[in-house]
């Protein structure tokens, strides 16, 4: 990789700025002054220092975000916040983006990264990877509407919904109202909105809990986020197809 490059997407700056440094000669390779932006350089054997600070490269990101009510999963809007928003300025030489979307009055589990192979088998219908919301539901929930989620529920517009499941939390005769878990394995538009509604119910709080082997951090506040320890990147890993 050039060293140009290198400095840049370890987060020095534009290639503007990380010429200026290079001219300053502030930047060795190997304990070696070196000048050049277009110097090739190993990122894994070689050592790359910017004012005597060693500098560690990393080509992909991974953040765990407990997404918020009312912000867009997308990258950037004219009039309305999104995720990327929420992110330190620290992250942004890497182009996150949201893998997926949750719907704006949705929060919960939100992975960003900027690794395209991992979000491509990610969000792949072929993958079937499973997502678990906890919804909160205006109406009792019943062993029927377990069932007709096990069979796979037929929406509005006539589309067929994959065999889902609901585990019914607790119910609220008094309030007529119920909490539930509700897996899928696909990403329809507003799809679990849609499926209780099938059911003759409505979602009126939604958080998703988990994506693949992914669990959302409770201790995170609605808005925070953390990087994936190396155990949960390398379950997501499972994901990949093997080479």
């Amino acid at each position: 990789m050039r060293l140009d490059k290198f400095l840049s997407h370890s987060g020095f700056g534009s290639r503007k700025e990380v010429k200026l440094l290079l001219k300053k000669k502030q930047v060795q390779v190997n304990s070696q002054v070196q000048t050049k932006g277009d110097f090739k350089i190993s990122t894994k054997e070689d050592e790359v220092t910017v004012v005597g600070e060693k500098v560690l490269y990393q080509k992909y990101v991974y953040l765990l975000l407990n997404k918020p009510q009312g912000v867009l999963s997308a990258t950037e809007d004219s009039k309305q916040k999104t995720v990327i928003d929420l992110i330190d300025e620290t992250y942004s030489h890497y182009d996150l983006f949201p893998v997926g979307r949750l719907d704006k009055d949705t929060e919960g589990l939100l992975l960003l990264t900027n690794d395209g192979e991992l979000t491509h088998f990610l969000l792949s219908p072929k993958r079937h990877v499973k997502k678990t919301y906890f919804a909160h539901i205006d109406g009792i929930m019943t062993e029927d509407d377990q069932e007709y989620f096990k069979k796979g529920i037929t929406l509005e517009d006539g589309s067929k919904c994959l065999p889902g499941h609901l585990e019914v939390l607790k119910k609220d005769e008094a309030n007529n109202s119920s909490d539930v878990l509700i897996t899928i394995k696909e990403g329809k538009f507003h799809q679990v909105k849609r499926m209780v509604l099938a059911c003759g119910k409505e979602v009126t709080f939604l958080k998703r809990v988990t994506m693949g082997s992914l669990r959302l951090d409770e201790t995170l506040q609605p808005g925070e986020y953390r990087e994936l320890t190396e155990k949960e990147r390398t379950e997501l890993q499972q994901f990949l197809p093997e080479e």
